[in-house]
């Protein structure tokens, strides 16, 4: 299992290029800032979810100059052969995405985690622990379709619930709603409580799977036995029915839900403290490490395989002792690896591919 061909036009600053990483061990992409190797990571995500760890503007990703951007990977999955095309087009307002697997339209995300699961991080990964709730859902999110592919399907029926309350609130324009007008909310408070509850649930099975995890791994690079808290946090108190009730002024006034797995967090402590405001820089960047590779190992356990994994020139911001931590814990299977220094001298790469001359 594995990439095996990647092909890119007109993405970021390559008008084209084919690469081929080896499909089971590690690929360094070695060459000076300004080459392209975090853009080919960032087309190797896109692959996976039609969007950017980089930005949340698709049209980034075209080449300046051009309206189309393409991006063309061939898997393999054992012995099954899976080919994802990504299409990116400019237009005047907005950039549409057109994304295929194997000619096909995928019908969710789960659809892509079933053939190119991959686990990524960038210096900016350690945003995980010290920025707000938003990357720690997503995190979360992705990781629950990678590790469980029927989890997407209840995903997407929360993530339409809560885009048509939101849509019902809008319509009152600020006003509170009239006896007819309540009677339909009502009806969407209750498929809302409903889908959430789903969601909520299968959140906290899977923090409670990873939780150890993110334990061991954080006191291995570390080398500290710091007790590490992962614990779900939600955005109300008491039942959810009344909580939407209480918070329905507020949701009038700004058009949008408040409140609902949508706000929920996820809170992380080492040794009792809040790691996003009292940990330092060094603790924070080994849970966002120990968060990363908890997930990658918990998909391999419950899926029985190896995901990619994407670092983009990390070790540039670990010290030396960290980085023989990690590269001892980096797991098996197929691997692709940035960096603008040279390596760690324990590092073993199976290939080493200089970027310089794809841009000439």
């Amino acid at each position: 299992m594995g990439l095996h061909e990647l092909t890119l036009r007109s993405f970021r600053p390559f008008s084209e290029l084919i690469f081929k990483p080896d499909p089971d061990a590690i690929t360094v992409l070695l060459s000076p800032n300004g080459t392209g190797k975090t853009s080919l990571l960032e087309a190797v995500f896109a692959l996976a979810t039609a969007s950017s760890f980089r930005t949340n503007s698709a049209g980034d990703m075209i080449k300046t100059g051009e309206h189309i951007a393409e991006v063309h990977g061939v898997l393999f999955q054992q012995a099954r052969r899976v080919q994802v095309d990504l299409t990116l087009t400019r237009g005047p307002r907005n950039t549409t995405k057109k994304m295929l697997v194997n000619g096909q339209r995928p019908r969710t995300r789960a659809s892509i985690s079933e053939v190119l699961p991959l686990t990524v991080f960038t210096p900016e990964g350690v945003d995980i622990v010290r920025q707000g709730p938003e990357p720690r859902r997503s995190y979360l999110t992705n990781l629950l379709t990678d590790v469980d592919l029927s989890t997407g399907e209840h995903i997407e029926k929360f993530n339409q619930i809560l885009s048509q309350r939101n849509a019902f609130l809008r319509s009152l324009q600020g006003e509170s709603p009239r006896l007819t007008q309540q009677s339909e909310l009502d009806v969407w408070d209750e498929e809302f409580c409903s889908a959430a509850q789903e969601i909520v649930e299968i959140r906290i099975q899977l923090l409670e799977k990873l939780s150890p995890l993110v334990t061991s791994y954080y006191q291995e690079i570390s080398h500290n036995i710091l007790d590490v808290g992962v614990r779900y946090e939600r955005s109300w108190r008491g039942e959810l029915r009344d909580a939407l009730h209480g918070a329905l002024h507020n949701d009038v006034f700004r058009g949008h839900s408040t409140i609902g797995p949508q706000r929920d967090d996820i809170e992380l402590t080492l040794a009792g403290r809040d790691a996003r405001r009292q940990a330092s820089q060094g603790e924070q960047r080994s849970l966002a490490l120990a968060l990363r590779l908890a997930g990658h190992e918990l998909v391999r356990k419950e899926r029985g395989l190896d995901p990619l994994l994407l670092l983009d020139d990390v070790f540039s911001e670990l010290d030396p002792l960290r980085s023989e931590r990690l590269l001892q814990l980096l797991p098996v299977g197929q691997t692709l690896v940035t960096t603008a220094s040279p390596l760690p001298s324990s590092m073993n790469p199976a290939a080493v591919v200089d970027l310089s001359e794809s841009l000439l």
